[in-house]
């Protein structure tokens, strides 16, 4: 997880820059401890439908979530990024979310089920 930054908003940008992320959602469909990672960890394999496929990420999100928890839920990701090797676990997909109070994080989700692999526009 990255510092929350409190200087405010990011410089502006524009709608092109915005357009070249692909953040699609996924359904959980696997998710396990991840020991080798420096800071507490889940390996996620989400399904982004049939043109994407599953994909693999590592999140750190243990505080609000247990891996029993998030199988079956559905969860934001960017899908364009290189994939990062992370330890023995390569993260194809950057699981999105937001800081708590705490700085723990949140997933972004949609609040109601939507086909898996479609994009935020």
């Amino acid at each position: 997880m990255t510092d929350i930054d409190p200087s405010g908003p990011s410089p502006a940008t524009d709608i092109e820059t915005f357009a070249r992320l692909d953040i699609r959602v996924g359904t959980v469909v696997d998710a396990r401890p991840f020991p080798a990672a420096r800071k507490p960890a889940y390996q996620l394999w989400i399904d982004f439908g049939p043109r994407i496929g599953v994909k693999r990420s590592s999140a750190q999100i243990t505080t609000h979530y247990t891996p029993d928890l998030l199988i079956g839920r559905q969860v934001c990701a960017v899908v364009n990024f290189p994939p990062r090797q992370i330890g023995p676990f390569r993260s194809e997909v950057l699981t999105l979310g937001m800081p708590d109070d705490k700085g723990d994080v949140v997933l972004i989700r949609p609040d109601q089920t939507v086909p898996d692999g479609g994009k935020l526009f």
